[in-house]
């Protein structure tokens, strides 16, 4: 599919039905290709009542795709992994920012079922790689929290955080700290990783500039959309507060032990060995707004 003066050739585009869960229509799916960009996952707006319900087809999906992809032939797999699988389980205090050389460990401190099902989903492509790959290679991108412009109604999960903003759907903000990364940008960075030479077995964190807190990206948000952003909230929550609601509320519940803990990640090797070069954060926070804006799915008067 390619745009060119606003129209899109989908002349050469093709479907294949087949699910994360099931070995049905992968082999159809990965024939006469040459590169295969691995990209779904679980990803619920709610914690499952159980980890596996997210764990599993992330890891057996990821691995019916690599089988797939073996035995058609293909030259190399890009998986759309996360920094969920590089950033969290760490000792506090560490004084140097993330990268590709780590992962996320279990053994600290629980961790949700989403970070839980990325980190085994990608730990084990790369064993797959190791025992059953062939000459078949693998890239990975890791991106931090994906924001940037939507097309429908029909959205990721990471955007609910750009449309509650908005809505004045969270009452205040919860001291939270996130990188972010323009969607188009991860999409630029697959295309580097899936082309380069240089690319294959490696890891690429996909973050533009520093992390920055919720009420960071809330300051954003009124500063460059003025009266559309009158809805943004100014205040921040206290942590004993957001406790207390996640008490009686899963999700608030979830990012409980998140509250305050900054991880700082770099993208250093992407920049360096693939010559990436994202957006601002502004502007990927900016852009979902304005998207949900001209679609008109943000809340009315």
């Amino acid at each position: 599919m390619v745009r060119a003066g606003g129209i899109t050739d989908d002349a050469g585009l093709s479907f294949v039905l087949a699910d994360l869960t099931e070995d049905a229509g992968w082999s159809e799916a990965a024939a006469g290709c040459d590169h295969v960009l691995h990209i779904a996952s679980p990803f619920p707006s709610t914690a499952p009542e159980h980890a596996d319900e997210l764990v599993v087809p992330a890891r057996q999906g990821t691995l019916r795709v690599l089988r797939a992809a073996r035995d058609a032939g293909v030259k190399r797999v890009v998986q759309t992994s996360s920094f969920a699988a590089i950033g969290y389980g760490h000792p506090p205090g560490l004084d140097r920012p993330l990268d590709e050389e780590d992962w996320t460990s279990f053994d600290r401190r629980p961790v949700s079922a989403y970070t839980r099902s990325k980190t085994l989903a990608e730990k084990a492509a790369w064993e797959f790689m190791a025992d059953e790959g062939g000459d078949m290679e693998l890239s990975v991108v890791n991106p931090v929290l994906v924001l940037g412009p939507v097309l429908d109604a029909d959205y990721a999960t990471s955007i609910r955080l750009v449309h509650r903003l908005m809505d004045g759907g969270i009452p205040g903000c919860p001291r939270l700290y996130f990188g972010v990364v323009d969607v188009r940008d991860v999409v630029d960075l697959h295309l580097r990783a899936m082309t380069a030479p240089e690319a294959a077995g490696e890891r690429f964190l996909a973050i533009s500039g520093d992390v920055m807190s919720i009420g960071e990206m809330a300051d954003v948000l009124r500063d460059r959309l003025g009266e559309r952003a009158r809805r943004v909230p100014v205040r921040e929550v206290p942590d004993w507060l957001v406790r207390l609601v996640g008490l009686f509320d899963s999700e608030i519940r979830s990012i409980v032990p998140e509250l305050g803990n900054r991880k700082d990640a770099t993208a250093d090797k992407a920049r360096t060995l693939l010559g990436w070069n994202p957006r601002s954060r502004d502007e990927a926070i900016v852009s979902a707004a304005e998207s949900l804006d001209r679609l008109g799915l943000l809340r009315e008067e």
